[in-house]
């Protein structure tokens, strides 16, 4: 396994997780909907079998320790939980990048542009990641 194996599989579970983020109204009533929305059983399926492309894949490379990491994400996505599916994630790119500091793997250039836009699209998913007032946060 390579990196750039394990970045085509984050980027497929980024990817789930924008699509389903994205069709989460701003506030969910649990009045209304006490058991929150829950992905689509296709799209459930889809990030299962990432994960376990990923598991399968890992075997006893240097990236098996992000298997828990992916199952954390798997977990919380069936369960409809957008914030706890996404800490894994950024979890994983921490480690990632701890990997790559000490030279536990070899990253290129573009991947680590790529793990870069993975990055700041699961901090665009997070909620709070927009001031709520035109200007916030410019001295104004």
């Amino acid at each position: 396994m390579t990196c750039h194996d394990v970045l085509d599989i984050l980027g497929s579970l980024v990817s789930a997780l924008k699509a389903y983020g994205a069709k989460l109204p701003p506030v969910v009533h649990l009045a209304s909907l006490p058991g929150g929305l829950k992905p689509t059983p296709e799209a459930i399926d889809a990030y299962d079998t990432t994960v376990s492309r990923f598991r399968d894949q890992s075997g006893k490379s240097v990236y098996r320790r992000l298997n828990d990491h992916f199952l954390d994400s798997l977990e919380a996505f069936e369960a409809g939980k957008l914030l706890s599916a996404i800490q894994p994630l950024l979890a994983v790119l921490d480690l990632l990048d701890a990997m790559q500091h000490d030279k536990e793997i070899t990253v290129t250039p573009a991947e680590t542009k790529r793990l870069t836009e993975y990055r700041v699209a699961l901090n665009k998913l997070l909620p709070g990641n927009q001031p709520e007032l035109e200007g916030a946060g410019r001295g104004m």
